[in-house]
């Protein structure tokens, strides 16, 4: 099922506009979670973000972990020894990502 996206949405889009023209006029639909962008008068329309539901638990736990991982960085730039661990942190993350695994 489809569904029109307007301005007034409480809707919060993670998006990329990549492709879409600047200046032309655009309708946005949503079909479960992804959001999709397509010109005025033309069927064809791109994919241009996922719906987060506000509600949803999973997200507040997100949002206080990226704010604790926000308030650590913000640390680490005054903090020589946080600012190590943070290094350690990176290390182990770009080597478990080139290697797979998560």
């Amino acid at each position: 099922m489809t569904s029109n996206v307007t301005l007034l949405d409480t809707l919060k889009i993670k998006s990329k506009m990549g492709n879409l023209k600047p200046g032309a006029t655009y309708i946005y639909e949503r079909n479960g979670e992804e959001i999709y962008a397509r010109e005025f008068g033309k069927s064809q329309r791109t994919m241009i973000g996922k719906h987060i539901d506000p509600f949803n638990e999973n997200l507040t736990i997100n949002y206080e972990l990226e704010n604790t991982w926000k308030d650590i960085v913000r640390e680490s730039r005054t903090n020589p020894t946080l600012q190590e661990a943070m290094e350690r942190v990176k290390i182990l993350y770009h080597l478990s990502k080139d290697h797979g695994q998560k």
